[in-house]
């Protein structure tokens, strides 16, 4: 059976946490940020854990 490859795209937007969970950063903080909220704003710097859901799909994509 030959290695699975990591998939590269994902392995730069996901880092995996010590108890095997999926960190992310959230989105909509690139551009159009002048109209929102600086609170929201900062909100959006933070990042947050990938949702139960989607876990099994990224563990997939990034098995090492």
């Amino acid at each position: 059976m030959p290695k699975v490859k990591t998939n590269r795209s994902a392995a730069k937007r996901f880092t995996k946490t010590g108890s095997g969970k999926f960190k992310r950063s959230k989105s909509g903080s690139n551009h159009f940020t002048g109209k929102k909220e600086s609170n929201r704003i900062r909100n959006l710097r933070k990042s947050t854990l990938v949702s139960d859901a989607d876990t099994p799909k990224i563990r997939k994509i990034l098995p090492y």
